[in-house]
Parts: structure tokens; sequence; C-alpha cells
């Protein structure tokens, strides 16, 4: 009897992590549908935003450049999507160059990129920060995009880097 009672507790249990499991996936799923809209060939995340008047992937290099740690700055720019979280789509790496890219992450945590968003074009406007990322948060953002344990390992020093934290994004459809 015992036994019986065990077996059905611990099916009780796995039932219930894979509902929950479900309804968190769902739930993911429904606010990136909802926050996606499309408005002259863009698809808007998080807060409406304009596509005029955005400044080149470049030119917001230049001005990373002339800021210093803790600065920040409100801007909207133009670029590619270098890199998306490969789990929610919460955060993403845009080009600035050939060898530069700025991470973004999105305010509030309250809209997130669809997962195959990698190459596409994007106008991003909030806030550019020069910031330090501590190693255990360069090491969670590895794990994120897939990197292999030797290479998340590698990581030992924290980074100095441009951040950028999104109201609203426009994504080239």
């Amino acid at each position: 009897m015992k036994k019986f009672i065990l077996l059905a507790l611990i099916m009780l249990v796995v039932v219930a992590c894979k509902e929950e499991k479900s309804k968190q996936h769902k739930t993911e799923k429904e606010v990136e549908q909802t926050s996606k809209t499309i408005v002259n060939g863009y698809a808007s995340f998080g807060e409406k935003i304009e596509s005029e008047s955005s400044i080149s992937a470049t030119d917001m290099l230049e001005k990373f450049k002339t800021m210093q740690l803790g600065d920040t700055l409100e801007v909207k720019f133009n670029s590619k999507i270098n890199e998306v979280c490969t789990k929610k789509g919460c955060w993403m790496k845009l080009k600035l160059d050939d060898n530069t890219e700025t991470m973004v992450r999105f305010k509030d945590y309250g809209f997130f990129m669809p997962l195959d968003s990698k190459g596409k074009e994007v106008i991003v406007e909030g806030k550019a920060i020069i910031k330090e990322t501590p190693v255990d948060e360069l090491k969670h953002f590895a794990e994120d995009a897939g990197k292999s344990k030797e290479e998340i390992d590698a990581i030992t020093e924290p980074k100095i880097e441009f951040a950028f934290e999104a109201h609203g994004v426009l994504m080239k459809e």
C-alpha cells in the first residue's frame, strides 16, 4: 500500500511539472505574439517607435567611443542582428562594425525578439550605456547563446561593454 501511494505521488509530481512547463512555454509564446505588430513593413516590438531619424550603426559606435563607464545616452539607431538569445529571445547583439557589437536587452524584460531573427535589420530606440559586465553574467549569456563548455570556462574577467536598453524595436519584414 505504501509503495502504491509513493508511486501515485511521484506520478502526480511528474504530471504537474509537465503541465507547468507547458503553461510556461505557452505564456512565453503569447508574450512574443502579443508584443509584435506590423507597421510600414516592420515588425514592432515593445513600445511604439518610428523608423525615421535613426542614425547608422557606425555613427552609434562613434557615440559609444566618446562615452565613459556609467554614461548613458538616449538614441535610436539601425543595425543588423548578429546574435539572439536562443532560449527566449530576451537579448540580442547588434553589429556596430566588423569587430564591434552592442548587447541589447529589453526595458523591464517587457518583450522578446523572435528566436529566428539573427541576420535581420532592426531599428532600436532606448538608452546606450557603457558598463562593466561581471564574469557570471558573461557566462550566462554565453550559455544562452549555445557556446561550448570550453568557451564558457574561458571567460575569466569582467568586460567593459557597449550596452543598450531598448524600449522599442522595429525589425524589417
